[in-house]
């Protein structure tokens, strides 16, 4: 069966190889909760669908407006597989609840290197969703864009105190990162943004080229409060 939890999900997990993000677009906050309440109902209704499914999470952006969803998959051919099953009926359900929801993006990825978390017993209170995009696809681009932000990370001469973890994945098409980033608060992320220095790095050299990085083509950040997890009973 479906059960809910309040436990944020692991990303490192290694049983996890195809990770899935996507978001709606619902409108108001009030069709935030109606939404998330009708796929907590839509989802506790039925059987867990498949053991190769070892989370679904979702959070309201405090845009008042969208939803993200992650889901944990096994692999892609667990996910098509679902698809041809089970998803066409599950969001029939949820759309009746809430019509005229927005479907805006499904991406594909795979988690490449994480920091922090491990051990830290702080819950996260915000969820930083960092959105990079580059000039078409390029593999090796991708990673070494991460292992540059990794280095001025650990360079930082001074890191904000309120970031707790930060999970970098790779779009499977090549062209994407995201960065999955957990916080104390969303206070905690805007105070971060505040200080000297262009995001959340200081400004030295390490964070300038990673801010400068050739094909950079975009990066936009969001931010997100837990609001539903779903795990196998």
């Amino acid at each position: 069966m479906t059960r809910r939890t309040d436990t944020h999900p692991h990303l490192t997990r290694p049983e996890v190889g195809a990770p899935f993000f996507s978001t709606w677009q619902v409108g108001t906050p009030l069709r935030q909760k109606q939404s998330v309440e009708a796929i907590a109902g839509t989802w506790e209704r039925r059987p867990w669908p498949t053991d190769e499914l070892l989370g679904y999470y979702v959070y309201a952006g405090q845009d008042g407006s969208t939803l993200l969803h992650y889901s944990q998959w096994a692999s892609e051919q667990a996910y098509e597989a679902f698809v041809r099953t089970h998803r066409r009926q599950r969001n029939d359900e949820i759309d009746t609840a809430v019509p005229g929801i927005e479907r805006l993006w499904l991406g594909r990825y795979r988690h490449y290197r994480s920091l922090g978390r491990e051990g830290d017993p702080r819950v996260p209170g915000c969820i930083v969703i960092v959105d990079v995009e580059f000039e078409g696809p390029d593999p090796d681009r991708q990673r070494a864009w991460v292992d540059a932000v990794f280095e001025a990370l650990e360079s930082e001469p001074d890191p904000h105190p309120g970031g707790i973890s930060g999970h970098f994945h790779l779009s499977t098409d090549g062209t994407r990162v995201l960065n999955y980033a957990e916080w104390e608060s969303a206070q905690a992320h805007i105070d971060a943004l505040a200080a000297p220095g262009d995001g959340i790095g200081s400004a030295t050299e390490l964070w300038h080229r990673v801010q400068n990085w050739p094909g950079l083509k975009s990066s936009t950040v969001s931010r997100y409060d837990y609001a539903l997890g779903l795990v196998p009973d």
